[in-house]
């Protein structure tokens, strides 16, 4: 039976608005569309701050036209407190855990780890710079897999003791939501999730 992900996040914005101040939230972001939607159901909540590390989008250019609106966007939509963060690019660390499964289809193995690279390095962040919580945007995708999403940021949060804020951004038409904001905010929606292997695929 799948975990209501939805529910969870629920009752733990209840919990958190119960509290005196608002609790830190390291918010690995893909892309500005992911982002969109997740940001205007959050951003009462938290204190967030958006950490773009995505060393699987290929080539650094296109890194960096994702970066750059993702910054526009928070600016345009007038998210003066969130701040971003992003790591240096360095590709290499998405080839070392694809190596050998090149030929995979989109949302096997290789994924699975790219998630987990991604979550793994959130998580050290957010516990090396005193964050509360840490989750990804990625669960806004249909094309995501949310329960495996949330049982390796779960498994990340023991190790580095953060905590992991469960989420299934797509439910509650979260995902038609970020369509709309792209729309509105004429928004870069690529048509591939990042690598290489997932631009080949999209054609």
């Amino acid at each position: 039976m799948k975990t209501n992900y939805k529910k969870i996040f629920e009752v733990q914005i209840e919990k958190i608005k119960t509290l005196s101040q608002k609790p830190k939230l390291l918010l690995h972001a893909c892309c500005a569309p992911c982002s969109s939607a997740v940001l205007e159901s959050i951003k009462d909540f938290f204190d967030i701050t958006l950490f773009f590390y995505n060393p699987n989008i290929s080539p650094k250019s296109e890194f960096d036209f994702r970066l750059c609106e993702l910054e526009r966007f928070v600016n345009e939509m007038g998210l003066c407190g969130v701040k971003i963060v992003a790591p240096e690019y360095n590709e290499s660390e998405f080839d070392e855990i694809a190596s050998g499964r090149e030929a995979e289809a989109e949302g096997g193995a290789r994924c699975a780890l790219c998630y987990r690279l991604r979550l793994e390095k959130t998580a050290e962040y957010a516990n090396q710079n005193g964050f509360d919580f840490f989750t990804t945007t990625l669960s806004i995708s249909p094309y995501k897999n949310a329960q495996l999403l949330n049982q390796i940021g779960d498994e990340i949060s023991q190790k580095y003791g953060v905590s992991h804020l469960n989420a299934d951004f797509k439910k509650a038409e979260g995902y038609k939501r970020s369509c709309e904001l792209s729309r509105k905010f004429n928004l870069y929606r690529q048509n591939y999730c990042g690598c290489i292997y997932s631009k080949q695929n999209s054609k």
